[in-house]
């Protein structure tokens, strides 16, 4: 297997191409080695010290690090080995049903939602995904576009001027009704950084003399 790397717009994070299919279709984001339960495959990546989030796309593994506590050359050989792993274990990369798309139109949606939706679906998401990354449709409010990034975008810097930019201008160019375009983050995700930085403070605490 020949496993190629390309680089993505985040510097913690690439693209893992294995020239193997890993999901029909769609992605699916695991911020953190608890929400991996139901991958083998990413349950195996987070094992490696420094592996902080793992996405997968139809043909990719996108893998992100931690800020600068490790060098990519130290985990690359590691990552390669959990995926080449894998593809040669033949068992499934989910062992449940994956959730709905979040942009699927639902017949309670109303004309903009279902626009945004479907721009998303079409125009976005496709250009995000060849990043190595993903966009989540959230809600829509008082003309607020409501998007959750993830994978290589999700921590990337340049995500919010991506965000307000290019995502927000094209919303606006096709949908009037759109004000603004913003990010969100999950409790949950609020939840984890704020016990990840208590664990550090506790780590940090065990290492002074």
């Amino acid at each position: 297997m020949f496993i190629q790397v390309q680089e993505t717009p985040n510097p913690n994070s690439l693209k893992f191409v294995p020239g193997e299919q890993v999901l029909e279709s769609g992605t699916v984001n695991f911020p953190n080695s608890q929400s991996a339960f139901c991958s083998p495959l990413a349950r195996s990546l987070f094992r490696i010290t420094g592996v902080q989030g793992v996405m997968f796309g139809p043909d990719f593994i996108t893998v992100t690090k931690t800020e600068d506590d490790v060098e990519w050359s130290v985990l690359k050989p590691e990552i390669f080995a959990s995926i080449m792993d894998f593809f040669a274990s033949n068992v499934p990369i989910l062992t449940e049903e994956q959730p709905p798309s979040d942009t699927a139109i639902d017949p309670e949606d109303d004309e903009t939602v279902a626009m945004i939706k479907e721009l998303l679906e079409t125009r976005i998401r496709p250009t995000v995904q060849e990043d190595g990354g993903d966009i989540i449709f959230k809600g829509f409010h008082d003309g607020v576009v409501k998007l959750k990034l993830q994978g290589a975008c999700s921590s990337c810097p340049s995500s919010i001027v991506t965000l307000k930019s290019g995502i927000e201008n094209m919303m606006q160019f096709y949908i009037p009704e759109v004000v603004s375009v913003e990010q969100v983050e999950d409790e949950v995700d609020e939840i984890n950084k704020t016990e990840f930085d208590k664990l550090e403070a506790k780590l940090g605490e065990k290492d002074e003399p």
